[in-house]
């Protein structure tokens, strides 16, 4: 998610879909989205103490995409832990994904 991309209408691959749908559900504040209000993540996390606001992301990354995308079944959530993250206050989640049975 550090880079820009498009969105494709009409993703060749169901893993492309499925890498595109957990990429909108994680760039998506919570209760912004119109007649959808449910998809997203609490941006508000942000604004804890770095060791809180991991935990509660990690937890907020894991109810939101299997309740959102349960063609994904996470494996993992780590964060991207630099010096320059923590002097500005910036927050990577690293998200390891799996397909769920029976995607292909």
């Amino acid at each position: 998610m550090t880079q820009p991309s498009d969105i494709n209408f009409a993703p060749a691959t169901v893993v492309e879909e499925i890498n595109q749908n957990i990429r909108t559900i994680l760039s998506t504040p919570i209760g912004s989205c119109p007649f959808a209000r449910d998809i997203g993540i609490d941006y508000t996390i942000v604004d804890e103490p770095y060791q809180i606001a991991e935990a509660r992301f990690t937890g907020e990354i894991y109810t939101a995409i299997s309740a959102q995308e349960p063609r994904a079944l996470v494996v993992g959530v780590s964060f991207n832990k630099t010096i320059t993250d923590a002097m500005t206050g910036r927050v990577a989640a690293i998200v390891t994904y799996t397909l769920a049975e029976g995607v292909e």
